[in-house]
């Protein structure tokens, strides 16, 4: 009589593999840290969908504490960022209400893009603002 092989050790080895190649990977998951957003300063370089003026420019400046502050074309902004659960979020926005013509539209798109975000991503000195998968705004890093 054939005796058959069992499967079950094959399989087995497998299931462990996998499962430890999932831990590894999920650990690699970029992580939020606050320490690496204080006291940093960016310019605007990409506005997904939107030329940006060339007269003016739009930075985000994070002091102590994630407090936000920065030009958005034609007016002054502040406001207090949060990190929680590895997202980054915008709240409070203030700012200042002069009305500039020729940036108006891209600031509006700024701002609105700024209290959409939801995550971030710094590479290359390149700070990448998401919702979701979503890339809302770029910018580089000034110093």
């Amino acid at each position: 009589m054939l005796k058959r092989k069992s499967f079950k050790p094959y399989i087995m080895k497998h299931l462990i593999f996998c499962g430890m190649l999932i831990l590894l990977l999920s650990s690699c998951k970029e992580k939020l840290d606050p320490a690496s957003f204080n006291n940093t300063k960016w310019e605007l370089t990409e506005l997904p969908g939107l030329t940006l003026p060339t007269a003016a420019k739009a930075t985000l400046n994070f002091a102590d504490s994630l407090k936000i502050s920065g030009k958005s074309f034609c007016n002054n902004y502040g406001g207090q960022g949060e990190i929680a659960d590895n997202k980054i979020t915008v709240k409070n926005v203030f700012g200042t209400k002069m009305f500039c013509q020729e940036t108006d539209a891209a600031e509006r798109a700024y701002l609105h893009a700024l209290n959409q975000i939801n995550g971030a991503k710094i590479t290359d000195n390149k700070l990448h603002l998401l919702n979701g998968d979503k890339t809302l705004l770029v910018f580089t890093k000034t110093n």
